[in-house]
């Protein structure tokens, strides 16, 4: 795991934290900027990135390790990051938010399901979260070989297991969540989002916000203009800063 913060931050203390992995396709997560996590690192945020398995880092069988039906043990290393988190005094479930886009929204919308206790907000951009269906729509048919499809009677259960749509119950007190998509989003069809938010709108027990950030125009690449971008990730920022409690 990466960890990267201010020196004061680093240093000693539980700090309000985000974290994010990816998990799959065999893409190693690699140093990048991000104006995104900047701007909350700036405000005293830790930035956990957790290698889990479905990635390169550590050749091909880090990747082989999690396809098709073995897909929930990077889950699991990824809720392992956050539990590390907790013990090693770098923060605290009330301090922890999560977030990702496209297969890493699947990843956080499975975490936030299978242990919505651990963390405090959620920003799931872009994901694939009905796990029976997601092949029946655009070009996800060509996912088959990373995930299974429902049509295989293994697969099915897996994927059952771990889909995240499928997994909200009600009753449940999930974390506040942000779901962002859009109706060009030819990758991961905007169903996911749509009805995680319904299902979690009524499922959930919690006084905490469940949002839908939603565009006509917004896809999987970033295509819309500049200033609605920025409009965007502005939104995505004040919610963080809110649930985290850091100032703007």
């Amino acid at each position: 795991m990466f960890l990267v913060g201010r020196r004061e931050v680093l240093s000693s203390g539980r700090h309000p934290t985000i974290m994010t992995s990816y998990g799959g396709f065999g893409i190693s997560m690699t140093p990048q900027f991000s104006v995104f996590v900047a701007f909350l690192m700036e405000r005293g945020c830790l930035f956990a990135l957790p290698n889990i398995r479905g990635g390169s880092e550590f050749g091909s069988q880090w990747h082989s390790a999690v396809k098709r039906q073995q897909r929930q043990l990077a889950f699991d290393d990824f809720v392992a990051a956050a539990e590390w988190l907790f013990a090693s005094g770098h923060t605290e479930q009330q301090q922890l938010a999560i977030f990702g886009g496209s297969n890493s929204g699947l990843l956080v919308g499975v975490a936030m399901t299978q242990r919505p206790e651990l963390f405090c907000a959620v920003v799931c951009m872009v994901p694939v979260l009905d796990m029976l269906r997601y092949h029946l729509f655009d070009n996800a048919h060509v996912w088959k070989d990373e995930f299974g499809i429902a049509d295989d009677p293994d697969d099915f259960a897996a994927l059952l297991a771990y889909s995240p749509y499928h997994n909200v119950r009600e009753g449940v007190a999930f974390p506040a969540t942000l779901i962002v998509s859009g109706d060009s989003d030819q990758n991961c069809n905007p169903m996911h989002a749509r009805k995680m938010t319904a299902a979690l709108q009524a499922a959930d027990v919690s006084q905490n916000p469940i949002l839908l950030d939603y565009s006509r125009y917004r896809g999987h690449s970033p295509v819309l203009p500049l200033s609605e971008r920025i409009e965007a990730l502005t939104d995505r920022l004040a919610f963080l800063c809110d649930r985290l409690r850091l100032p703007l």
